[in-house]
């Protein structure tokens, strides 16, 4: 089981309030029989119609391992595309002022922290990667905290999502798979399984 207790690299901002699940993934992309692919296509209406200025686009954002976006990111549909898409383009870890609840579900169910601060903060990070793209951001889960050049913002996140990604416990498969002696077990002491 993979523990994430901490994530560092560059920054990508996403300015906007109630970015939903619909502009993350668009429906067309919902057909794939896997999430293979999903990656190139985050954010493709809106990628489109920013006419190769949306942040996903620019060059300096390649490669940036930390979202930051503003309020109520993740809305609308419940679709587990979304976090896979912003996974497979390479996100990490996202940094916001509040998230969907089952939008942030999703992502802790898939290892990926979404971690609030303070709006002012928000702002004021996303400022600082437009500024310094290069920057390296270090975000800490245990010291519950985001850095970079000599700046620090307090971020949050509910202590049982926390733990399970400090812990690895998030990885409900991966749990299943360690204990499968245990299962099977179990599994021989109850007359109605047929373990095969």
């Amino acid at each position: 089981m993979s523990q994430v207790k901490s994530i560092s690299g560059q920054g990508i901002p996403l300015v906007g309030n109630d970015i939903d699940t619909d502009r993350i993934i668009p429906a067309r992309f919902l057909r794939c029989v896997t999430f293979d692919g999903l990656g190139a296509q985050v954010f493709a209406d809106d990628r489109i119609q920013a006419q190769g200025q949306h942040p996903f686009d620019l060059p300096q954002y390649q490669g940036a391992k930390i979202l930051i976006v503003n309020a109520n990111f993740g809305c609308g549909s419940s679709r587990e595309h979304a976090p896979q898409a912003i996974a497979r383009w390479g996100i990490q870890a996202i940094v916001g002022e509040s998230f969907a609840e089952i939008f942030f579900g999703n992502c802790v169910a898939m290892g990926l922290p979404c971690v609030t601060a303070d709006p002012e903060d928000i702002r004021r990070l996303q400022s600082a990667v437009v500024a310094q793209p290069q920057i390296q951001l270090q975000l800490d889960l245990d010291a519950q905290e985001l850095t970079w050049a000599g700046s620090i913002v307090l971020i949050s996140m509910a202590e049982g999502p926390r733990q399970m990604l400090m812990t690895g416990t998030w990885d409900a498969c991966g749990q299943l798979v360690a204990q499968v002696e245990q299962i099977r077990s179990t599994a021989a002491k109850l007359p109605y399984v047929q373990w095969a």
